[in-house]
């Protein structure tokens, strides 16, 4: 993890990046967004920028996108009242930390925005197989395509590849092919010389070149465009890379990852992908078996979810009911890992006793998990059936005559005030992003209807 400290390192900011660093992070520090951009352009580049509320955090964001740079800001300041908090999050902030800052908040921060901080569990027989042969493969230099459906685990377990491996101690950078724009994608990959187009204002240096001694993550490889893809080939096969507008080729040193949760040999036959950097991606396979195919992982993640998000919303630990037990076993996850892991923080949220019940596991629409939402071929039993009915006849009177919109609106307002007003946090139990839970609050903000504020009614800011 590394974090970009915008701001004076005098007082309570440099308290903060001890704490950070004594939490593993890599820490450096620049005076102002000016540096801050200029940084992250020539290639320091950063997982979360830290800025001091009094710099004009909407000024850093708006400047590091018009080079193409996209990299989470946390605000954070000294006894801040709350409308300079929510002002720092209307202007792009995620979040607004308080300073002094507490090590478990700076702990959560990270967390929250790292996925560092997810292991590897593997209780199921599949699962273990395929982290027996990531382990055999990880040493070598070979490129590693990871696959299986969305939501399973790939940039886990691509995570879990370059820590056994012999670069663990230098960068893993990753970079998402399906969320960046087609036309922005080559600058991101190979970077850019100043005058390149329209907008390049300096010289960018790019991803391949930040991850020099370590290892590039390409994240859903399937969506490259194909011309693109002729570029990545020569790249990995020569190891040197072409800046948009550059006139001499640049040397890396990497290892290259890829994730894919279509099939590429299909996507081969039908022309939309290169066949010879599919061979060449496709040195090992690891493909990661759906989580309805890994029963024996269930508990284990469960567990792991609940104590995770029990833990980082200063709540007593909880445990999960046998009926709770055997409706998360029952039910088929199409998201996978990622609908669990949510599900299982609405729980820990939802849930008023020391253990988690049926009636608190709610699927992403805010519905309970009822004896319909399971597999085929499993029943609920009799204590799982009773809590359903009693949950379903307690939501409808509250839905029936209600819009969309309307319902919407409630849910959205009432996670909000239930996390406090963190906007992060209420978009991870919502399953939305936190751009669009942004736009959401605007609308309701301009229609005149009272948005929580953050940390509104909180004593202390809580991240999940």
């Amino acid at each position: 993890m590394r974090v970009l400290i915008v701001g004076n390192m005098s007082g309570q900011l440099a308290v903060a990046s001890k704490i950070a660093m004594d939490r593993g992070a890599k820490v450096f520090q620049v005076d102002s967004i000016g540096q801050a951009t200029a940084t992250l352009r020539n290639g320091k580049g950063a997982d979360l920028l830290l800025v001091d509320v009094s710099h004009d955090i909407a000024a850093l964001i708006a400047q590091n996108e018009a080079e193409h740079i996209i990299v989470p800001v946390v605000a954070c300041g000294v006894s801040t009242d709350p409308r300079t908090a929510a002002n720092a999050i209307r202007q792009g902030a995620q979040e607004f930390l308080p300073l002094p800052p507490d090590p478990e908040l700076i702990a959560a921060v990270l967390a929250a925005i790292s996925d560092d901080q997810r292991p590897m569990i593997a209780h199921d027989p599949a699962t273990k197989a395929v982290i027996q042969l990531a382990e055999q493969i990880a040493p070598s230099d070979a490129s590693v395509l990871i696959t299986g459906e969305s939501g399973v685990g790939k940039e886990v377990m691509a995570r879990y590849v370059h820590q056994k491996s012999r670069r663990a101690d230098k960068a893993f950078i990753s970079v998402n092919c399906a969320a960046i724009p087609e036309n922005l994608l080559e600058s991101e990959l190979f970077g850019h010389e100043k005058g390149a187009f329209t907008g390049a204002l300096a010289r960018r240096i790019g991803k391949f070149e930040e991850a020099d001694g370590g290892t590039l993550l390409l994240d859903e490889i399937s969506e490259m465009d194909i011309r693109l893809q002729a570029k990545l080939l020569r790249a990995i096969q020569e190891r040197v890379i072409d800046r948009v507008g550059g006139s001499k080729p640049v040397p890396v040193n990497i290892r290259i990852l890829a994730t894919s949760n279509r099939n590429l040999a299909e996507d081969v036959r039908a022309g939309k992908f290169r066949e010879d950097l599919y061979y060449r991606l496709n040195v090992v396979n690891l493909c990661l078996p759906p989580l309805r195919e890994r029963p024996g992982d269930l508990v284990a993640l469960s567990t792991h979810f609940v104590k995770k998000y029990a833990a980082a919303n200063g709540l007593k630990p909880k445990g999960i009911s046998n009926a709770a037990l055997e409706a998360i076993k029952s039910n088929p996850w199409r998201g996978n890992v990622r609908e669990l892991e949510n599900a299982m923080h609405r729980a820990v949220l939802l849930s008023a006793g020391p253990d988690i019940e049926v009636a608190d596991i709610r699927l992403p629409d805010g519905s309970a998990l009822t004896a319909t939402s399971f597999g085929s071929g499993h029943l609920a039993t009799a204590s799982q059936a009773i809590l359903a009915a009693q949950a379903v006849q307690t939501a409808a009177p509250n839905l029936v005559g209600r819009t969309i919109e309307a319902v919407e609106q409630e849910m959205i307002l009432d996670t909000l005030k239930h996390c406090y007003g963190n906007r992060t946090h209420a978009a991870q139990i919502l399953g939305i992003s936190i751009r669009t839970l942004r736009n959401k609050l605007k609308l309701y903000t301009d229609a005149g209807i009272d948005v929580p504020a953050p940390g509104v009614n909180e004593p202390r800011f809580v991240y999940g």
